[in-house]
């Protein structure tokens, strides 16, 4: 399509049209695509060109091309109209921010439209945070929304949990809006200011996203909701939402913490973006001192500071902020006024770095050439001229923004006894400056935790038993800063503190696992309670048998439901696998007793989550007659020895015939039942709530692989282990042990297994199929180094190897748990007594460097003395020896395996 012919002129309207076309690719290519919008914008007639932009659609091939047609007709209208001066800054944002509401409620419509055609739209909300929020959406800018459903309203299909429903919504919705082809996109959607978006789906249950707010939530999250609002979906709960968070947001006292968010993340920004700060070429407008969010921080912290006494300020747009501002007397008239000023000519000259390419930029060009050409854009000579309008206007911000710096030292403790480098080095540290730098830092509130009275004085108390322990520990700056970390992320520390200060036995544990565990330290800096399950004798001694641990997880109050069950299972999942890593550190016990506790821990949460689920899930689809679920366990599950950081390799299996029908409401054929039920199942397992995740479910092994179904029935999967199944899927399956369903149908499964690994087979084809896997596993995931117990050449997959290989070879040993199949095979001499003592030592190590060096890598000096003690070793060289004797034996062994199997085909 041919570029509209414009008249040459210095009218407004053809002015803007042909500075677009001299000077952006962008709008010229939609004056191309829409000419009868550019048309209606020749003449002036910019109201008429925004409505028949929004009209767009009714040829396209679907909602999502008929929303990227609008959008780039309205770009074009409201970027001419902004070129031509007929729109101020207010309206050209506005009416960018309108479309993108009405763009997400299309999408929205359309994906339930999809799902649910005769359902209405209910129980889905859509909150705009950001510039979106406030209605101050530029050209190029990505939304930030929030997701909320609400599970009792919610439309689902007969298979879908709320969650399920609500996620597939959310992703549909999301497609629509960010998915580019030809026509190009609606908008670019970032989830990521949900509250824990690494641990949570994308659309939250309502509840416990209010929960979120009110107990966890940090203070830039605080700052975040001034400009939340409801943009699509169901309004009442949007607004219900925003009402329970309200005092969340504005708090009638001073909160110095959000307030020092807010200036912390402009550090951030100031610090990160170096290269972006001095003005001139290569400047960022939006991250640079002096620029667009230093306008827009000035006022939050602001309102922030007086909104929650003075509910006129308490509204999201920028200029808007600043204006009630100075007549509140917040701030003076003539700050408002260049405030006012700066940011309308800053966000004006975003859009026009913007509108040359469509690009989500904010940085003036580096080079001269480019520069020049926005400037013109704008309609200026060069890009000198562009520098000089910008300059003294970036200059005052960045001056006026300083001036908030005076909000750190308000309020703040003053203490008049101090920790006197003398007196940290007396307790042992060498790096006495650094310690005493600490200590000062948080006694000025270096975190929010710590900007109480109350905070303070427990910490105080807490202090000199807590500095006593970190003198003692390995890295005592490492610990330090963990413990920093740790507090930085909290909410308030006041429990916190008073828990160490009463419980002088767990501040040695905490010093300890921030000495030594990463993930450990890690789990604790998002959920401090984990700690309150260390009070008490019975945290540091083995874990019960498996019924105790079931009765333990599926333990609930009345009332309590499916949802509460899940939530419940990990957060008692979560505490005690951190007490066992803790056991792990401390020396509480046998290293394989725990690791044995771990696999107690998972195939009770597997058997409780399982149990409840299927029981949920006959409420509506009944019984298959004469069938059951059964799920087995191979890998380190099935031998049931685990690691804080092991998955679960899982088999879902089914009973019974499969082509019967279940007997509830919404019956369903026995292979459909049987695999919905295993996929709820793997959910419950492994779908993140608001408790966090649990375990990480793998099911690769099952019949097929990813191509098969993921529940067969037992009939199928006998036949497939016996006619079509290859060497290492039977080597896979001497570690397979039923872990739920009847007795009847485990004992009927363990025989067809065991039937399948004591058939005769081919001893030479076995061994070469063997050594073939085992040399492409070490090609395609080589071990992470020389210490890397489990890859490693002799290592502990070798050892599974020799040890497998040898149960298929003579049909003996055929016990799931590796170490116990290494006894029974040396009792019947196929292989050398020195291996039990090589898989012990293995195993140890495997489970304690989990902890202390989770990448396998060699671990941390000072870590070193604890790993050799736990593995049984008088120093760190002694176990080096050891495993590197141990590591030899399982070599030589596994060689002869290999010399069996002959020379190796060669390879590219």
């Amino acid at each position: 399509m041919s570029t509209p012919s414009l008249q040459r002129g210095n009218t407004g309207w053809v002015a803007a049209l042909n500075r677009a076309q001299d000077h952006s690719p962008f709008l010229m290519q939609m004056m191309r695509r829409h000419p009868q919008v550019a048309a209606l914008l020749e003449r002036g007639q910019a109201d008429d060109a925004l409505q028949a932009a929004l009209a767009m659609g009714g040829d396209a091939a679907g909602p999502a091309q008929a929303l990227r047609w609008r959008r780039g007709a309205v770009a074009l209208v409201t970027g001419i109209a902004d070129l031509a001066g007929a729109w101020d800054l207010e309206r050209v944002t506005q009416t960018l921010s309108d479309f993108a509401d009405s763009a997400v409620e299309a999408a929205l419509a359309a994906a339930f439209a999809e799902r649910y055609p005769d359902e209405e739209q209910r129980g889905f909300a859509v909150i705009a945070l950001g510039k979106h929020g406030s209605r101050e959406l530029n050209y190029s800018s990505d939304i930030d929304p929030i997701l909320l459903f609400d599970p009792a309203t919610l439309p689902c299909r007969a298979r879908e949990e709320p969650v399920e429903a609500a996620v597939r919504l959310a992703k549909r919705m999301v497609e629509l809006l960010s998915a580019r082809d030809g026509d190009g996109y609606v908008f670019r959607v970032d989830l990521r200011l949900r509250p824990s978006p690494e641990a949570t789906p994308i659309a939250l249950p309502v509840e416990a996203a209010i929960s979120y707010y009110e107990s966890m939530a940090l203070g830039w999250e605080q700052a975040a909701f001034i400009r939340a609002r409801v943009c699509a979906g169901d309004r009442a709960l949007g607004d219900y939402f925003l009402q329970a968070i309200r005092p969340f947001i504005w708090r009638r006292s001073l909160d110095f913490g959000a307030i020092d968010a807010i200036l912390d993340i402009s550090r951030r920004i100031r610090d990160h973006y170096a290269s972006g700060q001095a003005f001139g070429p290569g400047y960022d407008l939006k991250r640079g001192r002096g620029g667009i969010r230093e306008v827009e921080f000035f006022a939050q912290v602001h309102q922030l500071i007086h909104g929650g006494r003075q509910p006129a300020l308490r509204v999201g747009a920028t200029r808007q902020a600043v204006r009630l501002l100075a007549e509140g007397r917040v701030i003076e008239p003539d700050v408002a006024a260049r405030l006012d000023d700066a940011y309308a000519l800053l966000r004006t000259i975003e859009h026009r770095l913007q509108m040359v390419d469509d690009r989500q930029t904010h940085e003036i060009p580096a080079k001269a050439e480019a520069l020049d050409n926005v400037a013109r854009l704008h309609g200026l000579d060069e890009g000198e001229d562009l520098l000089a309008l910008l300059r003294p206007h970036i200059q005052w911000v960045g001056t006026n923004y300083d001036r908030l710096n005076p909000f750190q030292a308000e309020e703040r403790l003053s203490h008049d006894e101090r920790l006197l480098p003398e007196q940290i080095r007396a307790l042992g540290f060498a790096d006495v400056a650094s310690v005493a730098e600490r200590v000062t830092r948080w006694r000025n509130g270096s975190a929010r935790a710590l900007r109480s009275a109350a905070a303070m004085e427990a910490l105080e108390k807490l202090l000199p038993d807590l500095l006593r322990g970190f003198a003692k520990a390995p890295d005592p700056v490492l610990a330090i800063t963990r413990f920093e970390q740790l507090v930085e992320r909290l909410p308030t520390a006041i429990n916190f503190f008073k828990l160490l200060a009463a419980n002088k036995p767990i501040v040695r544990l905490l010093v300890e696992v921030l000495s030594y565990a990463p993930p450990l330290a890690e789990a604790l800096s998002y959920r401090v309670d984990l700690l309150d399950g260390l009070i008490g004798a019975s945290a540091l001694e083995p874990l019960p048998d498996r019924p105790a641990l079931e009765a333990l997880l599926g333990r609930l109050e009345a009332g309590d439901d499916y949802q509460m069950l899940l939530d419940n299972v990990r957060q008692k999942v979560s505490e005690r696998r951190f007490a066992l890593g803790v056991q792990v550190i401390c020396g509480k016990g046998s290293v394989l007793e725990i690791g044995a506790g771990y696999g107690r821990l998972a195939e009770a949460a597997v058997r409780v989550l399982a149990r409840a689920t299927v029981e949920e899930f006959e409420r509506a689809h009944g019984r298959v007659p004469g069938g059951e679920l059964v799920i087995v366990a191979l890998g380190r599950l099935g031998g049931g020895v685990l690691t804080y950081a092991s998955d679960l390799d899982l088999i879902y299996l089914f009973t019974g015939d499969f082509s019967a029908e279940s007997d509830g409401p919404r019956p369903l054929g026995a292979t459909q039942y049987f695999n919905r039920l295993a996929q709820r199942i793997g959910n419950a397992l492994s779908v993140p709530t608001a408790s966090g995740p649990l375990y990480e479910i793998d099911t690769r092994l099952r019949p097929f692989g990813t191509q098969g179904l993921l529940a067969a029935s037992v009939d199928s999967f006998a036949r497939y282990q016996r006619e079509n199944a290859w060497v290492w899927e039977h080597l896979a399956l001497t570690r397979a042990r039923t872990i739920f369903g009847s007795e009847a149908a485990g004992a009927a499964l363990t025989d067809v297994i065991h039937g399948v690994l004591a058939s005769k087979r081919d001893e030479g084809a076995l061994i070469r199929d063997a050594v073939k896997m085992r040399r492409d596993m070490a090609k395609h995931k080589p071990a992470a180094g020389p210490l890397d117990v489990k890859l490693a050449d002799g290592g502990l997959v070798d050892l599974e190897f020799l040890v497998q290989v040898t149960q298929l070879r003579f049909g003996a040993g055929l016990l799931p748990d590796l170490g116990a199949s290494v006894r029974a095979l040396i009792a019947e001499d196929l292989l050398p007594s020195a291996l039990a003592d090589a898989h012990d030592l293995l195993t140890r190590y495997l489970i304690v460097s989990r902890l202390v060096s989770p990448a396998s890598t060699e671990p941390p000096e000072a870590a070193r003395a604890l790993v050799a003690r736990r593995c049984g070793a008088r120093s760190w060289d002694d176990l080096l020896a050891r495993l590197d004797n141990a590591r030899q034996g399982v070599a030589a062994s596994w060689g002869a395996i290999v010399s069996a199997a002959g020379p190796s085909d060669k390879e590219d």
